[in-house]
């Protein structure tokens, strides 16, 4: 007998801060795997939530569009600015232009190359980490990993750092609508004067590469040059971010496997894979079907809007080994929290070897971390995991 129907609403924030989300996916997964949610602030939308569905979905970029737009947003709120301009709302040919214009930033040799620094950065983090003894390890620890490695990368003059620290934070937060608005305009704002200078004065930096572009003879526009900042900055901070405390949260949960990777440092890269997975913290993603497609005997129209729901293709049973269970041994681990495709993330390699320099960095120095009070989660249906966790911090 077919598992009673849960009440569906994926659109809901506070669903992924106080309630479960998994348990609605699960039955989509089982019952309905290509769901329809009516329109309301929303615009309608079907919903795929098995994981192979998803891939095809990703590697059909004839058919599902990300020029419409990636996320959903409010229908009062119209078409997104970034769509057809940056890299992630651009389909081909243009995408493999832009793409083309930083791919070699975040190649396997340019990441690697940029290690001894990014090393240096997570010691410096944990150092006054250390110092405080009592400290949010979203905001102290890891929000600034990332954070100052992509500045780095982009040219950002280190006495900047702080500054776009305070405005990313305020952006990212899940408080005053107006404030993150706000603070959002300030970062475009910075990134409208640190391209116009690096278009005069170029250097060897992912700005600078933009700045002095050009796509089919033509330079970028200056608009399109913020936007693509915009997109790197936040592509490059929020989800390592988020990934780097929800995984700390699942090893504090779960001490055994913490005490596994102490014991073998070998497991590092299975455990920051698991990481990835278990924490899949871009909840969806959208496409606009851009022609009439069918999944599991479903008609989807032209201009239909498809959501993506990360978290769901990634605990699917028909593809993952007790999918509910953290596991640092788990292989293999072909999950799709950093996309695939085309659109795979730019940014995989520095996000998994920011996470590896975190995290070895706490093993190697021997630091004991335990939870200071009840973490708070996201109240978001775009990213989900903590939005803050107060920890104790020491030295062994």
């Amino acid at each position: 007998m077919p598992e009673p129907a849960p009440h569906i609403d994926l659109t809901d924030p506070e669903l992924y801060s106080h309630g479960d989300p998994f348990a609605q996916w699960k039955w989509l997964r089982a019952n309905d795997p290509v769901h329809w949610h009516e329109p309301a602030e929303l615009p309608g939308f079907w919903s795929l939530t098995r994981y192979h569905d998803i891939r095809t979905a990703y590697r059909d970029a004839d058919t599902f569009s990300s020029a419409q737009g990636i996320l959903l947003r409010p229908t009062e709120h119209g078409a997104d600015p970034g769509g057809g301009r940056t890299l992630a709302l651009t389909d081909a040919p243009r995408h493999k232009q832009l793409r083309g214009l930083v791919d070699g930033w975040f190649a396997v040799r340019s990441v690697r190359a940029l290690e001894s620094e990014m090393q240096g950065i997570a010691r410096g983090v944990v150092n006054t980490a250390l110092e405080r003894g009592n400290c949010d390890f979203v905001a102290d620890v890891a929000a600034r990993i990332p954070l100052y490695v992509i500045c780095k990368m982009m040219g950002v003059p280190e006495s900047d750092w702080e500054y776009l620290y305070d405005l990313t934070s305020q952006a990212f937060a899940a408080g005053d609508p107006p404030t993150r608005r706000f603070a959002h305009l300030n970062i475009l704002g910075y990134f409208e004067t640190l391209q116009a200078e690096k278009a005069e004065d170029p250097g060897d930096d992912l700005v600078s590469a933009l700045a002095t572009a050009e796509v089919e003879g033509e330079r970028l526009s200056p608009d399109d040059i913020i936007l693509n900042c915009d997109n790197l900055l936040v592509g490059g901070t929020e989800n390592t971010r988020i990934a780097a405390a929800g995984g700390m949260l699942a090893l504090l949960e779960r001490p055994e496997q913490w005490q596994a990777v102490r014991d073998d440092r070998g497991l590092l890269a299975s455990t920051v894979e698991e990481v990835l997975r278990w924490t899949s913290t871009a909840t969806h993603i959208m496409r606009t079907a851009v022609r009439p497609t069918e999944i599991h005997g479903q008609r989807i129209e032209a201009g239909d809007k498809v959501v993506l729901w990360l978290p769901s293709a990634n605990r699917d049973e028909s593809v993952f080994t007790d999918p509910g269970v953290f596991d640092v041994r788990r292989t293999p681990n072909r999950h799709l929290a950093l996309g695939f495709g085309e659109h795979f993330c730019l940014g995989s390699m520095l996000a998994k070897v920011e996470l590896r320099l975190l995290y070895g960095e706490l093993l190697s120095r021997g630091v004991h971390i335990e939870l200071d009070g009840q973490p708070k989660l996201l109240d978001s249906i775009v990213v989900n995991g903590p939005e803050a966790m107060p920890v104790r911090i020491k030295s062994a």
